[in-house]
């Protein structure tokens, strides 16, 4: 199977990207090879690259070349976490040197960039990014890294990729998108513009929450290659079995992705109407304020992802959360099985709540992730929850 990111679709990246029969046994699977080293013949004279695991595997192999193939990138690096990918890029940069931050990202992104980095003299600024001119006025002469997610987490604010990126590389910025809510089925950063896509591969890309990961993509090969001596000298690199999984999981992405949307298309429509909703936020809807953005850069789907604002505050909240059956309460999102979750108090408790206030994380906001299950069941479970 050619690697060639033009010839194939999508669907069959998906399955055969990275990936091709074992040459010693003709398995379809890529084995697992669960070694922390490899014999050489010669002190320094070794297979390839293989010599000891933290700097390559070839299961691992397999996967940053399956990822790298649906992000439309050149190269690829995995993490044993999504936040061990961001620290990977952040490790880029230098004692007083800048970085513009998108306001609202996930909590664990909030928290390392200003409680960990920001220790180290990386100074970070937070801006609406859906305000450009606000972005322009964030920039300054020590700017490095621009950092995005789109849509935004939680309230899923929708962010103009290529024009972001337009005005970053004017400033000799570079531009990192976190596409973990899109996957690369719904979104390619890399043909807008941006230097790093970056993903939490927990959520959709391993779509069974059963494993922790991250991923770096990028088409220049002198930061892969900066990345891949960061990956090296820091590790932070996924387990074995870990990159097994996210291969199989990688090879039924497309269809997952399908399903999220129209799923949570179907509930956005109808929580919309609902009396106890005050209001939703979807990409997808057209009430959305950047929904027609969000068709532009997200052609095939708006993924699975829902913002609610309830009426009657924390209490109603909670009641929805306590009450409903087929969506759990619980932390993370993009599995296959439907969960419901309240920001302020679990995924973004640890921004301070100033910047709660700012960003309208309120004790009303439920987030749903929406799952692969019959739309009609989880309709009737969000229906009981806030009867």
């Amino acid at each position: 199977m050619s690697e060639s990111h033009a010839k194939h679709g999508f669907g069959t990246r998906a399955i055969h990207a990275g990936q091709a029969p074992d040459p010693s046994t003709g398995a379809i699977m890529t084995p697992i090879f669960q070694s922390a080293t490899f014999a050489q013949e010669s002190p320094g004279v070794f297979k390839e690259d293989y010599d000891y695991s933290r700097a390559s595997n070839p299961t691992r192999k397999a996967l940053e070349k399956n990822l790298a193939s649906l992000e439309g990138a050149a190269h690829g690096l995995c993490y044993a976490s999504g936040v061990s990918a961001e620290a990977a890029v952040l490790h880029l940069l230098s004692t007083g040197d800048h970085v513009i931050l998108c306001d609202d990202v996930y909590g664990g992104t909030n928290r390392l960039f200003h409680r960990v980095f920001n220790q180290a003299g990386i100074e970070v600024t937070l801006v609406d990014m859906t305000d450009l001119d606000a972005l322009d006025n964030a920039f300054g002469d020590t700017t490095r890294v621009v950092w995005l997610e789109t849509p935004t987490n939680p309230t899923l604010k929708i962010i103009d990729i290529r024009k972001v990126a337009e005005r970053a590389h004017a400033r000799g910025a570079m531009v990192c998108v976190d596409n973990t809510f899109c996957s690369p089925y719904l979104q390619s950063p890399l043909a807008l513009g941006a230097d790093i896509v970056c993903h939490s591969t927990t959520k959709y890309m391993g779509g069974h929450s059963d494993v922790i990961g991250g991923a770096l993509l990028t088409n220049d090969p002198d930061l892969y290659d900066r990345l891949k001596f960061i990956q090296l000298s820091v590790g932070a690199v996924p387990g074995i079995l870990d990159c097994f999984l996210l291969l199989r999981s990688t090879k039924t992405l497309h269809l997952r992705m399908q399903r999220h949307s129209e799923n949570a298309m179907r509930i956005a429509t109808w929580l919309e109407s609902h009396a106890k909703i005050d209001r939703v936020l979807y990409p997808g809807l057209k009430s959305h304020p950047q929904h027609a953005l969000a068709r532009e850069q997200m052609p095939n789907g708006f993924g699975g992802m829902i913002a609610v604002y309830l009426k009657g505050g924390l209490d109603a909240a909670k009641n929805m959360l306590e009450k409903t059956e087929l969506f759990t309460i619980a932390e993370s999102l993009g599995g296959v099985e439907s969960l419901i979750e309240h920001p302020g108090i679990m995924t973004h408790a640890s921004v301070p709540p100033e910047q709660r206030q700012a960003l309208a994380i309120t004790d009303s906001l439920v987030r749903l992730s929406v799952g692969v299950e019959d739309a009609d069941d989880l309709i009737a479970d969000l229906g009981q929850a806030l009867a």
